[in-house]
């Protein structure tokens, strides 16, 4: 798997949510609404998900193991971090 397309729509607001992010995977599949959010221990990314009958939010698309959550952060994170260098309200990244 490779992310071949990441965009990024920073927020202007100041709150934990900094950022919307697409990312494009193998030129072929899309994942919309990944949030990059400010927490106690730093940044991460919290992926798409949907609040179920019973309150609690649940992940709509996410990846099966730690390695690939982690390559998939790393790469949003680092695109974020060029993009809070450009002036304009969407980057995008390959």
């Amino acid at each position: 798997m490779r992310i071949t397309d990441v965009r990024v729509r920073k927020m202007t607001q100041d709150s934990k949510m900094k950022a919307i992010v697409s990312i494009t995977i193998d030129d072929e599949f899309v994942v919309h609404d990944i949030k990059v959010i400010e927490g106690e221990k730093g940044l991460f990314i919290a992926m798409p998900s949907k609040k179920a009958n019973d309150g609690e939010y649940r992940d709509i698309a996410h990846p099966i193991n730690s390695e690939t959550r982690d390559r998939i952060q790393s790469i949003i994170l680092d695109s974020y971090e060029k993009a809070l260098l450009e002036p304009n309200d969407e980057q995008t990244n390959a």
